[in-house]
């Protein structure tokens, strides 16, 4: 499927619709984080565990919508889906507003800089095998865009890579018109290596 082909889907298929905006209350959303997130995100969503992802500015529908997949199954981890099975979807929005209010600490690559494997992927794809620009949807400097796709910047290479891996390997499927899945499966460990570290130090 040609590049161009992957982004029409992206765009028609993700919107408004597909994720259910969050609107929480961050004052409760922040008693919740401190009893039950804290441990692995850290209590300003900056996690030091390279394998839990940092939270931190998040888009607060994505965090929601994530909390929402793991209670319902759609998105596969024994740990998350445990911490979400209590939690409300009141509750959920809460998490997501506190989450995305706190600010997230600049990573660094740790060889994928500039003119790297990781950024030429990262900013422009490889065309060769379709697999689109990572920045065509999750923004030149990472940011995302609010509702449709997540924050990357600043996030830990290691957690990256277990996601791409989890894609590729259908493990993961909570992907709108499974367009993650299709990317990872064209992307070798170590292309999938090289852009994670890029994203890493990308801010």
């Amino acid at each position: 499927m040609k590049i161009g082909n992957v982004l029409t889907i992206i765009l028609m298929s993700v919107g408004l619709a597909t994720i259910a905006q969050a609107a929480g209350n961050a004052v409760e959303g922040e008693k919740i984080v401190t009893g039950v997130c804290a441990a692995c995100h850290a209590i300003d969503g900056n996690s030091v565990i390279t394998t839990n992802p940092k939270l931190a500015q998040q888009h607060p529908e994505y965090i929601a919508k994530q909390l929402a997949n793991f209670k319902a199954g759609e998105r596969k981890n024994s740990v998350m889906s445990a911490m979400a099975a209590s939690l409300s979807s009141e509750d959920m929005e809460n998490v997501a507003a506190y989450f995305s209010a706190q600010k997230a600490k600049v990573g660094s690559a740790k060889t994928n800089a500039s003119g790297s494997l990781g950024e030429k992927i990262y900013r422009g794809g490889i065309a060769s095998v379709g697999v689109p620009a990572c920045a065509s949807c999750h923004g030149a400097s990472g940011a995302g865009m609010p509702v449709q796709f997540p924050r990357l910047s600043g996030q830990h290479a290691d957690y990256v890579v277990v996601q791409l891996k989890a894609f590729h390997d259908g493990e993961r499927a909570n992907d709108a018109a499974k367009v993650m899945r299709m990317i990872s499966a064209k992307l070798s460990d170590a292309e999938m290596a090289a852009v994670a570290d890029y994203i890493q130090g990308l801010h």
